[in-house]
């Protein structure tokens, strides 16, 4: 009798290819039809509401919300299985992937039956989209330094304080918003609390940040005496640290870390001027890091919560992206955001949206420092 963990030499259980080919054939004809432009680090700048619908209308968004909450129930196996597809073909993913990715299983763990009727449906139709409010100005990825402030007030709470690099804000419904609501004490830790901040809100402005290439993906937000309902708090009250930890093994460890350039290596691998022995090695390291997510797929699955593991995935996959960067520009193609070749063009885009590599999902630096305490060498 097969089981879950019955998996295929790439590490992923037996039966998903019936799913894997489903995605293909649909990406192929929404390609054909021009439903959309490949394009690199499509789960960050890809946001497309449509879109994200049309994943939704077949299934493809909250695989992993269980029957019981009106969900489908898959596991994250088959979810990685649509993942790598999606991001392998450059889809246009960004306004969903939060909500699918780490929302949706916050909600599942620490929501109130209200918060769970509210939301995860629209999540599973793809009608309700998230932003995730960590960053603070001049905070970097200490998320301890939180300083905007939930005063307590009748029925509810008052928000002030601003975050930044929200991404998609502008398209979301709602952000899932780390605040302070008591002092930090000695860890810092302590005193934090996720409210579910929903949109539009009077005292809540939504500011664009342009990227490298003129996009609009990343936003800064503006609370000004912003008031959510006490049916808005997710879990406990001073309980957001552990909460957002929690969550944050999600966000780390996904296909996402070593894929956002896959379609540009696949590219540069069928090009006569790319050096076998480098295609070589970055195939080779692509394939380690996948193993080593399809590994962390399969401790959320079983329950866990991998965090270290997690940290150490998204380490990783982001110093392989610059390294995919690095042999592409060895060729002689200029990059071009406006080529009609495809190759220019994803180089571009690639390059344009490096610099953010290191930074969201936490700052390279700060993960070693993870990985490190947990070695016991910190």
């Amino acid at each position: 009798m097969s089981s879950l963990f019955d998996l295929d030499p790439g590490g992923l259980p037996a039966g998903t290819e019936r799913l894997r080919q489903e995605v293909r054939d649909f990406l192929d004809a929404e390609r054909a039809s021009g439903g959309f432009t490949p394009m690199s680090d499509s789960w960050v700048f890809g946001g497309d509401p449509q879109f994200s619908r049309k994943l939704a209308e077949r299934g493809w968004v909250g695989m992993t919300i269980p029957k019981k909450y009106g969900g489908p129930g898959r596991s994250p196996l088959e979810r990685f299985v649509v993942a790598e597809e999606l991001l392998a073909a450059g889809a246009p993913i960004s306004a969903h992937w939060g909500s699918d990715r780490q929302i949706a299983p916050g909600l599942i763990t620490h929501g109130t039956k209200d918060q769970q009727e509210r939301f995860l449906p629209a999540i599973l139709r793809g009608e309700c989209l998230f932003a995730i409010g960590l960053s603070e100005p001049d905070s970097g990825s200490d998320l301890a330094s939180v300083r905007t402030k939930a005063t307590r007030t009748e029925g509810g709470w008052l928000i002030d304080g601003t975050k930044i690099w929200t991404s998609g804000a502008h398209h979301a419904h709602a952000v899932m918003t780390l605040v302070r609501t008591g002092p930090a004490g000695d860890s810092r830790h302590e005193g934090l609390s996720q409210l579910i901040v929903e949109l539009p809100c009077d005292g809540v402005e939504i500011r664009p940040i342009r990227s490298l290439n003129g996009g609009h993906h990343f936003n800064e937000v503006v609370f000004t005496s912003a008031f959510v309902p006490d049916a808005n708090l997710l879990g406990e009250i001073g309980n957001g640290w552990a909460q957002v930890t929690g969550e944050l093994a999600w966000e780390r460890s996904g296909p996402e870390r070593m894929l956002s350039n896959a379609l540009l290596l696949r590219l540069y691998a069928a090009r006569e001027d790319a050096d076998p022995r480098t295609v070589g090695r970055l195939t080779a390291r692509l394939w380690s890091l996948r193993q080593a997510s399809v590994a962390i797929a399969v401790q959320l699955t079983k329950g866990h919560a991998p965090d270290v593991a997690a940290a150490m995935v998204k380490d990783l996959g982001t110093l392989f992206e610059r390294e995919v960067i690095d042999a592409v520009r060895a060729t002689a193609v200029e990059p071009d955001l406006t080529s009609d070749d495809p190759f220019a063009r994803l180089l571009a885009e690639a390059i344009t949206a490096s610099p953010t590599n290191t930074l969201r999902g936490g700052t390279n630096e700060i993960l070693r420092g993870v990985i490190a305490r947990a070695l016991g060498v910190r």
